[in-house]
């Protein structure tokens, strides 16, 4: 089964590097000298120090990388998923799955990827378009530790073959049906990462970060429900598990940004220095309106939102989730 990956980031490289292990795997970067480097064998810019499969070859041209394959994999950030995914429709035939890499929500429309792709792709079965996530820090991924994930599609059939396609001795992946709940968790758990980064940077300890993880679980939990997800999602692998990582891994991007904001570092210069994306930093605006809509509290998404926006203090932040109104647990 050939397969093309389009996104060369880490996410996107390690994916491919996985795949390419049993089938021919055509990664898409949009620069020459990248597409060089990984057909050389390694990613400098993204994945320094690892060795690629000579099953995994890179092109800038993504009609030749769609070329014959079977399964289009996307791994582009959510502002740029779009413009790439409609660059690409003309050479993706009808039957192919397409699964996405991408954590995050579209800022205008407030819209997840997989609906994103079936308004690029409307002739394509939606049961067919689904998401790969769960807790994935791709260096620990290429280093061979342990790691485990899930698919999220409605067709269980095709689902179980890019299960296949994906599974190694280290590397288990699962399947569910929710794809709503599994993008959902795996855009709100940025936010909830840079929150824990603040925590961090800060100084707070063990008890604090146990605080605010659990009670991003049930924002997370509570948000993804009123969306459609199923309440088991957030508690599996696309939810508990990858929120544990990224709140708690200083791999994580959007950790970083937290802990720099929280030792006074500007934004900006934050964003300008990292070399990948932090899905967080956009989208804690989409998941605010989200939560908006359907008239869902989200106070850790709101203090988020407050430092990035309006400038707050971190502390200011801590101080404000701490003093809200007194209530049950729920």
């Amino acid at each position: 089964m050939k397969m093309a990956v389009i996104g060369a980031g880490s996410w996107g490289t390690t994916v491919a590097a996985l795949a390419a292990r049993r089938q021919p795997v055509t990664l898409w970067a949009r620069r020459p000298e990248l597409v060089d480097a990984i057909n050389g064998g390694e990613n400098p810019d993204y994945l320094a120090g690892f060795r690629l499969p000579y099953g995994l070859r890179a092109s800038t041209d993504l009609e030749h990388a769609a070329s014959g394959a079977e399964t289009i994999v996307m791994a582009v950030p959510s502002h740029g998923y779009r413009t790439v995914l409609s660059d690409l429709a003309p050479f993706i035939p009808e039957a192919t799955p397409i699964l996405s890499l991408t954590k995050g929500i579209e800022q205008d429309s407030l819209k997840r990827m997989s609906e994103v792709t079936s308004e690029v792709l409307p002739s394509h079965d939606a049961a067919t378009i689904g998401v790969l996530t769960g807790p994935n820090l791709a260096r620990e991924i290429m280093q061979g530790q342990p790691a485990a994930t899930v698919i999220a599609m409605e067709n269980q059939e095709v689902a179980s073959r890019l299960q296949e396609a994906f599974m190694d001795p280290t590397f288990r992946v699962y399947t569910n049906q929710d794809v709503v709940g599994a993008e959902t968790a795996g855009a709100l758990k940025n936010v909830m990462a840079i929150a824990a980064g603040m925590a961090r940077g800060l100084g707070l300890g063990d008890n604090t970060l146990a605080a605010l993880i659990t009670r991003a679980i049930a924002e997370l939990t509570r948000l993804g429900e009123a969306l459609g997800g199923d309440p088991t999602t957030f508690a599996g692998l696309a939810g508990v598990g990858d929120l544990i990582a990224t709140c708690m891994s200083s791999q994580s991007r959007n950790h970083r940004v937290g802990v720099e904001l929280a030792g006074g570092r500007v934004l900006e210069e934050i964003i300008e220095e990292m070399n990948m994306v932090a899905e967080g930093v956009k989208t804690t605006r989409a998941v605010l309106d989200l939560a908006n809509r359907v008239a869902v509290e989200v106070p850790i998404a709101q203090q988020v939102g407050k430092v990035l926006y309006e400038s707050a203090h971190p502390r200011e932040a801590v101080l404000a989730l701490m003093t809200r109104r007194a209530k049950p647990e729920a």
